[in-house]
């Protein structure tokens, strides 16, 4: 089967209530941002890694028990604190690489709390994953993310 590429880019709002600089270090913080990042709590995880600085590497694997493992591999591009972070990453699904994407997550201070904004431009490769699955799963992120603030 010849391989095949799919362009898309998809843009997530949300608010929180929580000021810029404490939604920023849910993301830059690595206790925090596992708490929130990754997947469903059945989910075996493992090798939760991350150096916050540009240049730096994130990265974590899970799965069901015994089923396929999904492995999120990024590097940090661009930080502007308590405004800014852009990465590159790609994710497999066992051995194979199923999307390369740049994701930007902006934040902006709205009255005492944070309007997020994130941009996703991915290239989703021979069929295994496209832009409105990966949108609903960054959907999910975002809801733990609120969840996790909110404690």
């Amino acid at each position: 089967m010849p391989s095949s590429t799919t362009h898309a880019t998809f843009v997530i709002e949300r608010e929180y209530k929580a000021a810029p600089a404490k939604v920023f270090a849910a993301f830059s913080n690595p206790e925090s941002k596992i708490r929130w990042f990754g997947g469903p709590d059945d989910w075996e995880k493992s090798n939760y890694k991350l150096d916050f600085r540009v240049g730096g590497r994130e990265s974590v694997s899970g799965g069901p028990p015994g089923g396929t493992v999904h492995y999120y591999d990024a590097l940090i591009m661009d930080i502007v604190e308590n405004e800014r972070l852009i990465i590159a990453y790609e994710m497999h699904l066992d051995e194979t690489r199923i999307s390369v994407s740049l994701g930007t997550t902006e934040f902006y201070a709205k009255g005492g709390g944070t309007r997020l904004v994130y941009t996703e431009q991915g290239a989703f490769l021979d069929g295994f994953d496209d832009a409105g699955g990966r949108e609903r799963g960054t959907q999910e992120l975002f809801d733990q993310l609120a969840a996790f603030l909110d404690t």
